[in-house]
């Protein structure tokens, strides 16, 4: 059989939830050579969704406790931005400079810059479901009109003109989405139990129904990169087997829907490739429901070919461009350890990465059982490599103990600002005859959090 890899060859990086190890979590999977990153620690939850900025630059979740974060990608900083109502809508959206995230809460539409760090608003009663139009002068949202109804409306950023879509007289619209060229809205109708998905052409205001699955439950759909075909899920059922979802493509009209693939789970999200050609979703549900599989097909030639395998996976979400993201990943044998890094720094030697703007060194430290002593003897070493007065702070890193030493301010200046983070192995590593029971990452001091909290133990 001919494999999927021989007749394209898929780019980009499917950005997943993981809730391995009784955390979720936001990690990479880089599909051209499997590669798999995780970018938070127990920051996300069951229901984030990583969403990419178009440059692919930075990813935004909605994590524990309903806090927006966003992950620089080229640092790794991780910045939390504002909090959700436990209610409200839990739609992120970039604008196409890549510069702002449109959301709701408080009855207000906001528009964060995570540039500039500066927001602004619109007020909206009970506005859900934001979008950017292309020209990133309008949003997309789903409001109250004056007899209480649920509807779409279309305004301008700062609020001086505002439009109404459609003339809805039933509940609310899910998963309300703007094609990429902004000329269709799709969303589905009217709940959970029965799932039918329309489109409407904002030229004329007409309505598409699409045919969809026998029993009525059509979820997730996602636009083509090119906005012609919609991807989406859709719950079928036999005897002796049970439920199980197809993966189903239609034209935006409605035309020429076909399935092109099965996944043994009861509905699964959906995400395109950046060219369109390729459709990843997830497989490999247990009894409780959780997917543990992700797949993809060529909707050309749909063959699917499964990617990879883990614990628990919630959400998938395939990098918006070509451009791939400015990471750096960094494996050592020796010292039984991965992690990331800017990508725009260069490797010196083996266990060393320098840029304009920092560095990292990694070793190893043999020590006792006692880690505050570990930490005390390397912040205080007789030469006074973090000054006269460096500060520690004890943490845990993937679970282990650890700490994190920081200069102060009368550090010698060839030091260039390092700063240390100490782990306690899982199990001690034996390095040419030694044991050692510690890994210490060294790094300028504005970068090694970022750093420290990406180590993972091979």
């Amino acid at each position: 059989m001919v494999s999927i890899y021989d007749r394209v060859r898929p780019n980009g990086i499917i950005a997943y939830t993981s809730g391995r190890g009784g955390q979720y979590d936001i990690w990479l999977f880089y599909i051209h050579n499997g590669t798999r990153i995780k970018l938070t620690n127990g920051l996300a939850d069951s229901f984030s969704k990583p969403v990419w900025s178009g440059d692919n630059s930075k990813i935004a979740f909605i994590g524990q406790n309903r806090i927006i974060y966003v992950i620089y990608l080229s640092t790794g900083k991780i910045a939390a931005i504002d909090q959700i109502g436990p209610n409200e809508d839990l739609t992120l959206d970039w604008s196409p400079n890549s510069r702002e995230i449109a959301y709701t809460t408080r009855n207000h539409i906001m528009m964060y810059d995570v540039l500039s760090h500066r927001s602004t608003s619109i007020s909206a009663q009970g506005a859900s479901q934001p979008q950017w139009f292309p020209s990133g002068r309008e949003l997309l949202f789903q409001g109250v009109d004056t007899s209480g109804k649920q509807q779409l409306f279309r305004i301008a950023i700062n609020g001086t003109v505002s439009r109404q879509l459609t003339n809805n007289t039933e509940g609310p619209l899910h998963d309300v989405s703007l094609s990429p060229d902004g000329t269709f809205v799709l969303y589905t109708t009217p709940g959970a139990s029965i799932s039918l998905i329309r489109t409407i052409d904002l030229s004329t205001g007409k309505i598409y129904e699409m045919k969809g699955g026998e029993q009525a439950k059509n979820f997730y759909p996602a636009w083509a990169p090119n906005s012609q075909l919609i991807a989406f899920s859709a719950t079928a059922y036999t005897e002796g087997n049970g439920y199980y979802n197809e993966i189903r493509v239609v034209e935006k009209r409605g035309d020429n829907e076909r399935v092109l693939t099965t996944s043994t789970c009861f509905a699964t999200p959906v995400t395109w490739s950046p060219d369109g050609r390729i459709i990843a979703y997830l497989s490999g549900c247990s009894e409780q429901g959780f997917a543990t599989e992700i797949w993809m097909v060529d909707v050309q030639n749909p063959t699917p070919v499964m990617l990879t395998r883990d614990s628990l996976i919630g959400n998938v979400s395939w990098s918006s461009g070509n451009d791939l993201p400015t990471i750096g990943f960094f494996k050592n044998e020796m010292y039984r350890i991965q992690l990331y890094y800017p990508s725009n720094w260069k490797q010196v030697d083996a266990e060393r990465y320098e840029g304009e703007n920092g560095f990292f060194q990694i070793s190893a430290i043999g020590g006792g059982d006692d880690i505050h002593e570990v930490c005390k003897g390397e912040a205080y070493h007789k030469l006074m490599p973090y000054g006269s007065s460096p500060h520690v702070y004890q943490t845990r890193i993937r679970g282990q103990e650890a700490c994190l030493i920081y200069p102060s301010a009368d550090q010698p200046p060839e030091m260039k600002r390092q700063a240390a983070a100490i782990v306690k192995y899982p199990t001690p590593v034996q390095i040419e005859g030694s044991t050692y029971h510690y890994f210490i990452l060294w790094a300028d001091e504005n970068h090694l959090h970022s750093i420290a909290r990406t180590i993972t133990f091979l």
